[in-house]
C-alpha cells in the first residue's frame, strides 16, 4: 500500500459521508467533503506518476472511487430534486453500458486494458463541476441562475453521451479486429 492508493481509498470512504451529509441536509459540509474527494482524485494520480508508485490495484481502485463518488452524489441529488433525474439516468447509464461492454469483452476472451480517453476525462471534469455547482448553489443559497445550471446540465449530458459512444466504438473495433483476424 502506498500514499496514492491510500488517498484513493480515502475517497471511497468519503462517499458515504457525502451521501449522509446530503440526506441530513448539511449541504455546505457535503460540498466541502465532495470538494476534498474530488481534489483527491487529481492528487492520487499526480502523486502516483511523480513518485513512480503506479500500481495495478491503483488502476482498478481509482475508477471505482470516481464512479462511486459521482454516481452516489448524482443519485442522491436527483432524489433530493436538486439536479434533474434525466441527467442522473444518462450518467449512470453510460457507466453501466461501459461496465457491461468490458464484461462482454472479458467473457469473449479479450484482454482489455482500460485507458481513459480524453473525452472520458472531460466527462469526469464536467460531471464534477456540475455537481459542485449544484451543491454550491444549494448550500450557499446562491442563485447561479437556472440558465447557467441548465447549460452545465446539458453540456454534461452531451459530453457523457459522446464519451459513452466513444467507448462503444472502441469495443466494437476490438471485436471487429478479432473477427477479421480469424
Amino acid at each position: 500500500m502506498n500514499l496514492p492508493n491510500l488517498i484513493t481509498l480515502s475517497r471511497i470512504v468519503l462517499v458515504p459521508v457525502v451521501v449522509i451529509l446530503l440526506i441530513q441536509g448539511s449541504f455546505l459540509m457535503a460540498l466541502v467533503v465532495f470538494a476534498i474527494a474530488s481534489i483527491s482524485d487529481a492528487a492520487d494520480g499526480f502523486l502516483a506518476r511523480v513518485m513512480g508508485k503506479q500500481t495495478v490495484i491503483g488502476s482498478y481502485l481509482d475508477p471505482i472511487a470516481d464512479k462511486a463518488l459521482l454516481a452516489s452524489t448524482f443519485v442522491t441529488l436527483s432524489i433530493l430534486h436538486l439536479i434533474p433525474a434525466w441527467l442522473t439516468v444518462i450518467v449512470i447509464s453510460r457507466d453501466f453500458i461501459i461496465l457491461l461492454g468490458v464484461s462482454v469483452l472479458f467473457l469473449m476472451g479479450f484482454s482489455v486494458e482500460i485507458h481513459p480517453a480524453l473525452i472520458s476525462k472531460l466527462t469526469t471534469v464536467l460531471q464534477v463541476i456540475t455537481l459542485f455547482l449544484a451543491l454550491l448553489t444549494r448550500s450557499l443559497r446562491w442563485s447561479l441562475g437556472s440558465t447557467w445550471l441548465e447549460i452545465f446540465y446539458w453540456a454534461t449530458a452531451i459530453v457523457t453521451v459522446i464519451s459513452g459512444l466513444h467507448y462503444m466504438s472502441r469495443g466494437l473495433k476490438i471485436i471487429n479486429t478479432h473477427s477479421q483476424s480469424r
